[in-house]
């Protein structure tokens, strides 16, 4: 038996090909390479008409996809999530450590999505999307997609650089004030400011640092290699840590705090923070 989802085209101010349109429209379709697969075999139609990745979408198409029953048996995750926010457009979790985003295992943010956030009420509501990573050991805030056009525009939104995203580290070490990092990551450009907000001495570390970042580009890894390329990495970071001197069982100290962006649909300004886990009040008090 085939069971059938159905999609109504958001309208495009100009045309755009259905490879780049259909992405995320559909459960199981997250990238382009599993759109083309679907379109290949045939499963997916415009209009009652067999869809091509050429394809022109300029809005009000009726899309559909044909799936086989036994993909919506699948194992679904039990996994209990914090929303801090969300509307009809777009969501907000706070991620706990230890979890990938998304990825070719079972226990991902991606898997667990259907089953904490509110599916949208809107024509093009789709299975909700991380629109952008955090570190399989950071915590924190990430947004979310609830819609194929809310995908899109807040995918625009990062291109651009209209998303402002704030995290709190600890870090090892005496410390500079405040600066900004230039390093490279993977040889591409990388900036990031920070400003070390508190500071305690510490008898295994001399110095740990409650520390403000704010990345300017979103390279793999950035705060992390920066931090580190100054000598003053994070506590806890096995990867870029010096050693002798990473702890264990704690996990990685960073924490996205804050998000702050104009909503793309509402026109309204979000500012969403999210306090970090006790582990670093324990530390510095004054959290």
């Amino acid at each position: 038996m085939i069971t059938i989802e159905t999609h109504i085209a958001v309208t495009q101010k100009e045309p755009i090909r259905f490879q780049d349109y259909g992405t995320g429209i559909f459960t199981g379709i997250s990238t382009k390479s599993a759109l083309k697969k679907a379109i290949k075999k045939g499963l997916i139609y415009i209009d009652e008409k067999k869809a091509s990745t050429g394809t022109f979408i300029y809005g009000s198409e009726k899309i559909t996809f044909n799936k086989p029953e036994e993909n919506n048996t699948k194992k679904r995750l039990n996994l209990k999530l914090e929303v801090v926010f969300q509307d009809n457009y777009l969501a907000i979790i706070n991620k706990p450590p230890g979890i990938l985003v998304s990825g070719n295992t079972f226990k991902t943010i991606d898997n667990a999505l259907e089953q904490n956030i509110t599916k949208s009420s809107l024509p093009d509501a789709t299975k909700p999307r991380p629109v952008h990573r955090l570190d399989f050991p950071t915590t924190g805030l990430l947004i979310i997609g609830k819609t194929s056009a809310s995908i899109l525009a807040l995918n625009k939104l990062f291109e651009n650089k209209k998303i402002q995203k704030t995290y709190l580290a600890v870090t090892i070490g005496e410390m500079i004030k405040k600066g900004t990092i230039n390093t490279n990551v993977d040889n591409k450009e990388a900036f990031t400011t920070y400003n070390v907000l508190k500071t305690v001495t510490s008898n295994k570390f001399n110095y740990l640092n409650l520390v403000k970042l704010e990345p300017k580009t979103g390279r793999k890894h950035q705060l992390r290699v920066h931090l580190s390329s100054i000598n003053n990495p994070i506590l806890g970071d096995a990867k870029y840590g010096i050693p002798g001197k990473i702890i264990k069982g704690k996990g990685l100290y960073l924490h996205a705090y804050s998000l702050d962006f104009t909503h793309p649909f509402t026109n309204k300004k979000i500012s969403v923070t999210k306090e970090p886990h006790n582990k670093y009040t324990k530390i510095f008090p004054m959290l």
